[in-house]
């Protein structure tokens, strides 16, 4: 073997014991650290599952269902838009299974699943037909949710999501997931590491956050939060989002680096008269970084 292959796997077997007797150390935080503000909230039990609901709003003002993204839970997603719209709506904030608080549902699903768990809890909840906003997968989700419980949603919202939200290969994505949640085995801090870093350097989360988003990123079964990321890669809702009837609008971040904005506007086309928003220099974190210009397209929509 050459110094440089000796190098390299001196260097893996030194991480590998690292993370197997070593103790799990939190990224540092600088300054006093902070919760952002957020409603609290309750779980219900809908089916054979408990799920996670956050409710704010007067309690007569019309309904509104927001629906989260992969790498958070509702919380997460949703705090900087959530208090701008509360004004106005009774605001529901649900955390999708295998997310949050929601309980850990051992077994592969669909993004369909997830939609069905989503009509059971509006059920319980009491609510009938209701605007439903989805962001990333959380839109994937309301897609389905219009499409399978039709009369459930009133109008919909989908932001920086696509019928067909990942058009590279799958000879390319499916082993990225599969290594990804095989680090994640070994080391459940790598992945979590490399987002905080980047939520942070970026300023989409401010520094006296730093230890909350740590905490949220964490609080993730590695294994359950891959078969979500492999629902999303099997997901193709192209043949059938046209048969969506319901006012629609789709916001766009134009410079989306997760989910290209090419899909998102060639659903936007597939979904007849559907209304377009177009974030302008935005990236996927537009929920947070651009909350403003999201909770406006939204109230001004629904």
């Amino acid at each position: 073997m050459t110094k440089k292959g000796n190098l390299t796997a001196t260097v893996v077997l030194a991480w590998l014991a690292w993370r197997m007797f070593g103790r799990e150390v939190a990224p540092k935080a600088s300054g006093p650290q902070e919760r952002p503000a957020g409603p609290q909230g309750r779980t219900v039990v809908a089916g054979r599952q408990e799920f996670f609901v956050r409710e704010a709003g007067p309690e007569d003002a019309p309904p509104l269902v927001l629906l989260h993204g992969w790498l958070y839970d509702g919380h997460a997603t949703w705090h900087r838009v959530l208090p701008l719209l509360t004004a106005s709506h009774r605001v529901y904030v649900i955390d999708l299974r295998n997310h949050g608080k929601s309980d850990r549902i051992r077994d592969r699903f669909e993004i369909a699943d997830a939609a069905d768990d989503v009509a059971r809890v509006l059920d319980v909840l009491g609510l009938g037909a209701v605007p439903v906003a989805g962001y990333s997968m959380g839109g994937m989700v309301a897609q389905e949710l219009a499409l399978r419980h039709p009369g459930r949603v009133t109008r919909l919202v989908l932001a920086a999501t696509a019928a067909y939200p990942v058009p590279r290969p799958r000879t390319v994505t499916v082993p990225l997931f599969v290594l990804g949640r095989a680090l994640g085995r070994i080391d459940r801090t790598l992945l979590p590491r490399i987002a905080h870093r980047y939520l942070l350097l970026t300023k989409v989360i401010p520094r006296e956050h730093s230890a909350w988003l740590w905490q949220v990123l964490l609080d993730r079964d590695t294994d359950l939060y891959y078969e979500g990321g492999f629902a999303i890669l099997r997901f193709d809702a192209r043949d059938r989002v046209g048969a969506i009837t319901i006012p629609t609008l789709c916001i766009v971040p134009t410079e989306d680096q997760l989910i290209p904005a090419r899909q998102q506007y060639d659903t936007a086309e597939r979904i007849g008269g559907s209304a377009l928003v177009e974030i302008v220099g935005a990236r996927h974190e537009a929920v947070l970084s651009h909350s403003d210009d999201i909770a406006k397209a939204i109230l001004e929509f629904v």
